[in-house]
């Protein structure tokens, strides 16, 4: 992907660990005197909580951390990408092959968050492919819906976390921007998440899926329903009932907006 970008974008995705790949003439002057100095002070720690007249004042908030998430706010789709695709925020960009953006359709009003990808997404760049993808594919091709047509798809990862473990806290909230402004260029009609990751970082609840199964909750002002991955029906089969009464009472919540 090729963008245009001023030293104000520049500078803004080199804070965010995006490192951008240039012919050789354009990378002997992309030294860090290029940035402001504003930008380059960012990137030191935040100074500790401290003392005054007897009070103890709260440490502020890491003004880098701040500045990364404003600029994913102000992305299009295409620098949305990119940004993912070049991101070093946390130690998964080392084992990756591929970035795991999303696929389907960007004007879709169904969007499926799933919870991080395995290695078949990892080598392929593309969410929900091998045998959970297909039936996930199988399923939302009996509502009438597939990947292509009125369908968006993403994970609340963008990289493979080794030997397909459980993400951890600072991995979720690293990405957690980047799915916040696909929702926003989307800006879907219903959202299904599927897994208990999908589920807590979008609605920041550690209750089981079972209990918060068959009822409506919101993210960003979209209605969320959660179900169960398609790998965990894979290894409970009876499970898939239940995973198709979620896709049907999603579409039951679409159709009442008119």
């Amino acid at each position: 992907m090729n963008l245009a970008l001023d030293a104000r974008q520049r500078a803004m995705l080199a804070e965010m660990g995006v490192r951008l790949f240039e012919p050789p003439a354009s990378l002997a002057t992309a030294g860090d005197t290029t940035l402001p100095p504003a930008v380059r002070d960012e990137s030191r720690t935040a100074p500790a909580a401290r003392v005054v007249s007897g009070a103890t004042m709260a440490a502020p908030k890491p003004v880098a951390a701040n500045s990364r998430a404003a600029g994913i706010e102000a992305m299009d789709w295409d620098a949305l990408a990119l940004a993912v695709a070049g991101c070093r925020a946390c130690q998964l960009c080392a084992g990756r092959r591929n970035t795991v953006f999303g696929v389907g359709d960007r004007q879709a009003d169904w969007l499926i968050v799933g919870e991080a990808p395995g290695e078949n997404e990892d080598l392929q760049g593309e969410p929900f492919v091998g045998q959970a993808g297909k039936l996930l594919d199988n399923m939302l091709k009996a509502l009438g819906l597939d990947r292509e047509h009125n369908v968006y798809i993403a994970n609340v990862l963008k990289c493979r976390p080794p030997g397909n473990r459980n993400p951890q806290p600072q991995e979720v909230a690293q990405c957690e921007p980047f799915l916040r402004r696909q929702v926003e260029l989307l800006q879907p009609r219903i959202i299904v998440a599927l897994g208990r990751f999908a589920v807590q970082s979008l609605l920041g609840s550690d209750e089981p899926i079972g209990k918060l199964r068959g009822r409506a909750h919101e993210y960003l002002g979209v209605p969320v329903v959660v179900s169960y991955h398609p790998a965990y029906l894979l290894r409970n089969l009876p499970d898939k009932a239940k995973a198709w009464a979620d896709l049907c009472f999603a579409q039951s919540l679409v159709r009442a907006q008119g």
